[in-house]
């Protein structure tokens, strides 16, 4: 009896691990919002890293993070790395583009709780001196994160931070 418990546990597992491996290997999250801005206003709460103080939602998860800056003020080659609680966890983000008022790419690297390399981008669009801008964040999951993705959806997971985010930078850019 015991061993046609064993077999059936192998068996399942078998299947798991066949199921996860079959997963897709890209994610992808986006959010978009309007604002009653020019570009350039909701431009500089991006490209100045420094500003992501004021509206980004890790922030407010964890306001002790200790963060840290290096390279230019703003713009290509700018890097952040933060260190914070378990909802924040320990990384670094680079801009490696920077077009003024139309695109923001960065480069993360995510080192806790779990090790990842993500890119993410923030595009803009004016017109009729309202800006549209898109926050999208997309990378590659191994098996272990193939395997997270069945219990934890990470549209749900993080598009909740990228709509805070917009809806903060949206209360800084509305108001001047």
């Amino acid at each position: 009896m015991l061993v046609k418990i064993l077999i059936g546990v192998v068996v399942v597992i078998a299947a798991l691990a066949v199921y996860v491996a079959f997963q897709p290997g890209e994610f992808s999250v986006s959010r978009s919002a309007s604002f009653a801005a020019p570009a350039p206003a909701v431009f500089a709460q991006v490209n100045e890293l420094k500003k992501w103080e004021a509206w980004s939602p890790w922030q407010k998860k964890d306001p002790q993070a200790k963060n840290s800056y290096a390279g230019p003020a703003a713009g290509t080659g700018a890097s952040m790395s933060w260190a914070g609680n378990k909802e924040v966890g320990e990384g670094r983000m680079t801009i490696v583009e920077s077009n003024p008022n139309a695109l923001v790419r960065f480069k993360l690297e995510f080192f806790k709780p779990f090790a990842a390399t993500n890119s993410a981008e923030f595009s803009f669009k004016e017109e009729g001196g309202r800006t549209a801008l898109t926050w999208s964040m997309r990378g590659q999951n191994n098996f272990i994160g193939k395997a997270m993705c069945l219990v934890f959806d990470m549209d749900k997971m993080v598009g909740g931070d990228f709509e805070a985010g917009l809806a903060g930078i949206k209360s800084i850019v509305e108001k001047k």
